[in-house]
């Protein structure tokens, strides 16, 4: 949200400088994302003083040039080449010296001494539309002949440089959502660091009268508990026309277009007070009723920007006898605005349930600044308040008189003795906690005196317990953590010293720690050269549509997504790291090692049918729903770039196998006891299933397929594993590391080339040579394969090698030629292998 410095002074006399103040927010929560710079004109009018025309003759050489001599207030005459045909000697005008920078959009130009036809020209006479004041370009600006000559254009033009303070609200802290708000937390910083110079000044309403009562409206509201409060009242006789100066400069510097008086009014007041209105055009309220209620399902309602949306019974609509005038909260409706034509004005003010916003904002995709505010919590004493102080700043610049008494209708839960409508939240503190949950014992009349300038009522005290009245606008505080949280804010974080001892006590994790394991594997990963990455676990429904393993049945909805982009929970981590790679492949960036950690989700409605049918009763409808933590890794582009060394390499399948089992081993997953299996799947080209001992998958390794990478327009080959953490913890507890000495006994490599069906994978021989020798036989890999000319047809040749070691003696050749025999045997019987 941005904070205009001068109009944040509307409210608060400040002394400290934009940046210091900027650095006060932060350090009460109010975290400021930038502060910049902001002219009312481009350039601030730097360089352009007022002159006067001492002479005027035309130009020898031109039939439309002008040679001036101008007065500047300094300094002798100067001489100036103009071309405007109202130039005439005697006139007072904008002078560009020198070095004086203009702007044409985002072009600018310098102004240097210059020739024109020969003459020598130091300087500008400048139009209007020149230096920003204005868009003609009729001739030059002629000034009153009362101007100062030597006057800086930047006085004569009142130009105001301001400061913008962009904060950054948290979806907590609506009651900061505004001019004022931010104020009312500066004033209790301030107050509570005993800066008595400094008052906060809320504008008074108290020349808000009724004028008559011409244009009554009547206003029902049905749907009470989603508008607890309404309040309204008409202005009849108003002129919609251009804003003043004062307005169009507040709303352009935070970056808001004007668009006319009585509209900016309504956007001034939202910034000021946090406060939405909406202005009716009241000639359109049919049958000068306003209904507030639920819209019937399937009404179709054009709104504000001409799009015809379709209802849902949970909108709430203000109506009025015939029809729907408006999205309550969200959105106009396009018949019921002001325009230029409008006389008479009705206007709203009212607090609308947060959370029925909010779901109307998410069902129609409609982000506005209205319900920003109303989604998170407005004020529901202030709607009255508010409207007052609109009605009196429309009747400032459009004129008008209030032409009916205000409307309040209100569903109260207001408390015998209190002054406001509703009644404040009720929050208990114990003083003690207070100060043991800060850190520090600071005093019960500093907490007293930070209360206070939070506007927190101390309604009573007993011993360390009192009891608090806090303002309905804190929708966050209503928790004795809250109210500590609070004091702790406005106290200063940084005022709370470190101990000089620390405390401590044992704890039992557990075992093993996901958390540390995930780190080691991180750290494993990262020194491989990978990247993490982290995406978003909402995604496009589009990936899902037309897959048949993860259709979009099994994926978990979003009742009111903000888009479709981010409209179902993720099944699987491929699709971000996809466009992850993307957005890298897009910026010539193309060869990338990515993995990550994050959840999957998936929606099974089948359990909880079974459970239904199994035990006769109502199933409970989360057991559809599941939560699986997952390991992804991603290659492609080159494992290493062309040089003087070397030749460029592809990455591969194998590289990424590789990696895959330095992880499982780093986890203690006996890897030689894998059951490897042909992944069939519609994301991959083809790939490998990695399966446990004790049936459980325990992750995948897979070339995706071209069809899933066209949308993403990859066009090189992606290496893809996705890895079960969950089942890997369950490995990793059965693990237990063996200390043992290194062996002192050589090992002894033996060869075998063997001629297998080309349906024979490697995977099956090494399985079974491990089971024919299990206390020798070390390792076993493969070093060749070959299919071609010379072999029989459905024929390959694989070329193994066997590590062999005793850990208690040298081998000797019998023991080695025993053990090959066996092993040849094994292939022999097994996978009618022969050798070559």
């Amino acid at each position: 949200m941005n904070i205009s410095y001068n109009w944040l002074k509307r409210y608060i006399n400040l002394t400290d400088d934009a940046q210091t103040v900027a650095n006060i927010l932060t350090s009460i929560g109010l975290e400021v994302g930038g502060v910049e710079e902001v002219e009312s004109i481009r350039g601030g009018l730097k360089g352009l003083v007022v002159g006067e025309v001492l002479t005027c003759e035309p130009h020898p050489n031109s039939d439309h040039l002008h040679l001036t001599k101008v007065n500047i207030g300094e300094g002798e005459p100067l001489p100036i080449v103009c071309g405007a045909a109202n130039v005439a000697a005697g006139q007072k005008v904008i002078v560009a010296t020198i070095g004086t920078v203009l702007y044409d959009g985002d072009q600018s130009f310098t102004i240097k001494k210059g020739k024109l036809r020969g003459e020598d020209s130091f300087g500008m006479i400048c139009a209007e539309d020149e230096i920003g004041v204005g868009t003609s370009h009729d001739g030059i600006i002629v000034l009153p002949e009362d101007t100062p000559v030597g006057m800086k254009a930047a006085d004569y033009y009142h130009v105001e440089n301001d400061t913008l303070i962009e904060v950054d609200i948290t979806p907590n802290r609506s009651d900061a959502a505004s001019h004022y708000g931010v104020a009312r937390d500066l004033y209790a910083y301030y107050r509570s660091h005993q800066n008595n110079q400094i008052t906060l000044n809320k504008p008074s309403v108290e020349a808000f009268k009724i004028d008559n009562n011409e244009l009554p409206i009547k206003v029902t509201v049905e749907a009470k508990d989603a508008c607890p409060r309404y309040t309204g009242v008409s202005i009849k006789g108003v002129e919609v026309k251009e804003s003043p100066e004062w307005l169009k400069k507040a709303l352009t510097t935070i970056g808001l277009r004007p668009i006319n008086n009585i509209v900016d009014v309504t956007n001034f007041v939202l910034h000021e007070c946090g406060q939405a209105l909406h202005a009716f055009d009241a000639d359109k309220i049919k049958g000068r009723q306003v209904n507030v209620k639920f819209a019937a399902r399937g009404q179709k309602f054009i709104t504000l920007d001409g799009v015809e949306r379709t209802l849902s019974d949970n909108d709430l609509m203000i109506c009025n006898a015939e029809e729907p005038m408006c999205i309550a909260g969200v959105f106009g409706g396009q018949d019921s605005g002001v325009t230029e034509h409008t006389k008479n004005v009705f206007l709203e003010s009212a607090y609308f349930n947060p959370v029925t916003i909010r779901k109307t904002s998410r069902r129609h995709q409609l982000q506005t600044d209205a319900s920003f505010r109303y989604e998170r919590g407005c004020d529901p004493n202030n709607t009255l308040y508010v409207l007052k102080r609109a009605a009196l700043l429309i009747q400032e610049v459009a004129g008008g008189q209030v032409a009916m008494d205000i409307v309040d209708e209100v569903q109260s839960d207001k408390v015998q003795g209190t002054k406001e409508m509703f009644a404040p939240w009720l929050v208990t503190i114990d003083v003690k906690r207070v100060n043991s949950l800060i850190g520090k014992e600071i005093g019960e009349e500093t907490i007293e005196t930070i209360l206070r300038a939070l506007e927190i009522e101390i309604i009573a005290k007993h011993g360390d317990c009192w009891q608090l009245g806090v303002p309905r606008y804190r929708v966050d505080v209503q928790r004795e953590c809250d109210v500590v949280e609070d004091i702790l804010r406005i106290y200063g974080f940084n005022n709370i010293e470190f101990p000089e001892k620390l405390n401590t006590s044992l704890s039992y994790g557990l075992k093993p720690n996901p958390v540390k394991l995930q780190t080691r594997i991180s750290e494993q990963l990262t020194a491989q050269g990978f990247n993490e990455i982290m995406n978003n676990s909402l995604t496009k429904v589009a990936y899902y549509e037309p897959l048949t393993e993860m259709p979009l049945d099994t994926c978990v909805k979003i009742m009111n997504p903000l888009s479709q982009d981010l409209g179902v929970m993720r099944q699987t981590l491929l699709f971000g790291g996809l466009e992850s790679i993307q957005r890298n492949v897009n910026r010539k960036n193309n060869d990338l090692k990515f993995y990550e950690f994050g959840n999957c989700y998936h929606r099974n409605q089948s359990k909880v049918e079974s459970q239904k049918s199994r035990e006769g009763v109502e199933a409970d409808p989360l057991r559809a729903y599941s939560e699986e933590m997952h390991l992804a890794l991603w290659l492609t582009g080159n494992k290493t770039a062309q040089s003087w060394v070397r030749k460029e390499e592809k990455t591969s399948f194998y590289q990424l196998h590789a990696y895959v089992n330095n992880i499982l081993t780093r986890l203690g997953v006996d890897i030689a006891k894998l059951k490897i299996e042909r992944l069939e799947n519609e994301l991959f080209q083809d790939g490998l299933t990695l399966i446990a001992q004790n049936g459980k998958a325990l992750g995948l390794i897979g070339i995706v397929d071209r069809k899933v990478l066209k949308p993403f327009d990859i066009d090189q080959p992606v290496f893809y594993a996705d890895l079960d953490w969950k089942q890997l913890l369950k490995q990793n507890k059965q693990f237990k590391a063996v200390i043992q000495d290194l062996p002192k006994y050589p090992e002894v490599r033996r060869d075998f080339a063997l001629l297998v069906d080309k349906t024979i994978e490697f995977a099956d021989l090494a399985r079974a040579a491990f089971e024919t020798e299990r206390k020798l036989l070390k390792n076993v890999f493969l070093f060749d394969v070959y299919e071609g000319k010379n072999l029989e047809e459905g024929k390959k040749s694989y070329a193994l090698s066997f590590i062999l070691q005793d850990a208690d003696n040298t081998l000797k050749d019998k023991q080695i030629e025993a053990t090959m025999e066996r092993l040849k045997k094994t292939f022999e019987d097994k996978f009618n292998a022969t050798l070559r």
